[in-house]
């Protein structure tokens, strides 16, 4: 840079035209060192469209797969165990025997029965010819009606004595015939409740029986979410032991008690098609879903809820210039990691999910992807 020293006295430079150059050249010297303006530049942020979901809450519930039908085998008479011809976890079919009971009472009583019967039948025998002489003799008046009807009462009470013979006969078959246990239907053995040489009485539980067939998962739900669950409602089974399938079913019984003790409610679910893969005692997990009031709805992380006063809001990012918009929302629910929105938002908008508390409206902003996967919204 140049610099100008003013005229010396007596020069031939007047002094005001040197001023003149002097500020002119300021006036360059300015214009030559200034910027032009620098162009407003895009804030990254993490913003992420949205998606539409249906409003369905589902509720997670542990549960246990039992047999549709599941029931006490127990004798139909009372005696001492002298084998047990099943165990637990046995596959059995229908017809197949599983326990037997002493049956030296029971094979007396039928041989008593018998006896009974072989007895009625002979005094029958003989109250059926005195029935045919006496009516034979009473069509030539050789015996008064008096002796011909009391010969008819003793041929009733014969035969009716014979007809009582034979069913003590056929109900002391029975008893005999309940010494052994049978399986009415093919199933499993559950569990073993008495052991042999016990003495037990009728209708006391021996074995625990499960139906083959139909398979139901039981769940215990507590009383304050029993509202929201009704029969024939959806429901996606899981098992741990079966990773990466999953089975659908319905509620088909909910208890109209709750459990003593739990003070729960149990719930029956149906599986609309278990497979011979489920196994009784399996533990599974229940998903319910109950749609929600609010129809379709969009889910967002709750890292990206904001308020607006003291109403729920959002950033938005406009799609025509990128600049971020506060938008006040409707939340249907509240969960641990996500919000249901019900109203002010729709899919494929973008929603910043990070940092909304060090953002402005009206800031011009570039949306990205999160770094990592797993910190992507819900």
């Amino acid at each position: 840079m140049t610099y100008r020293v003013p005229p010396a006295s007596g020069s031939s430079i007047p002094r005001h035209i040197w001023l003149a150059g002097a500020a002119a050249g300021l006036i360059l010297l300015s214009g030559c060192s200034s910027k032009a303006p620098e162009a407003e530049v895009a804030r990254p942020v993490i913003a992420m469209p949205v998606k539409a979901v249906d409003g369905a809450q589902s509720a997670q519930f542990p549960g246990e797969v039992h047999a549709r039908y599941e029931m006490p085998l127990s004798f139909r008479v009372a005696g001492q165990l002298t084998a047990r011809l099943a165990h637990l976890g046995d596959i059995v079919k229908k017809g197949q025997a599983l326990a037997k009971l002493d049956d030296a009472d029971a094979s007396k009583t039928q041989a008593s029965a018998q006896a009974a019967l072989d007895a009625a039948e002979h005094r029958l025998i003989f109250a059926t010819q005195q029935r045919d002489r006496d009516e034979a003799q009473a069509k030539q008046n050789l015996i008064s009606q008096l002796q011909l009807e009391q010969t008819h009462d003793a041929y009733a009470s014969a035969l009716a004595a014979r007809d009582q013979a034979r069913q003590q006969l056929a109900l002391a078959q029975n008893q005999s015939r309940y010494t052994t246990l049978v399986a009415d239907r093919d199933g499993s053995i559950t569990s073993e409740q008495a052991e042999v040489g016990q003495v037990v009485s009728a209708g006391q539980p021996v074995f625990g029986f499960a139906w083959s067939g139909d398979r139901d998962v039981f769940i215990d739900v507590p009383e304050d979410r029993l509202a929201g669950i009704s029969v024939g409602q959806a429901a996606t089974v899981t098992l741990l032991a079966l990773p990466g399938k999953s089975f659908a079913g319905r509620v088909r019984d909910i208890s109209p008690a709750a459990d003593p003790q739990a003070r729960t409610y149990r719930v029956k679910l149906a599986l609309d098609e278990p497979g011979q893969q489920l196994r009784l005692g399996m533990t599974a997990e229940v998903s319910l879903s109950a749609k929600s009031n609010a129809g379709e709805s969009v889910r967002i992380a709750a890292t990206a809820l904001f308020h607006q006063g003291e109403k729920p809001a959002v950033w938005v990012v406009r799609s025509n210039d990128s600049t971020l918009e506060l938008r006040p929302v409707t939340v249907v629910r509240y969960g641990e990691r996500d919000v249901l929105v019900g109203a002010g938002l729709h899919a494929g908008e973008r929603v910043v999910m990070q940092g909304v508390h060090a953002v402005s409206a009206g800031e011009k902003v570039q949306p990205m992807a999160p770094l990592h996967p797993e910190d992507a919204p819900l």
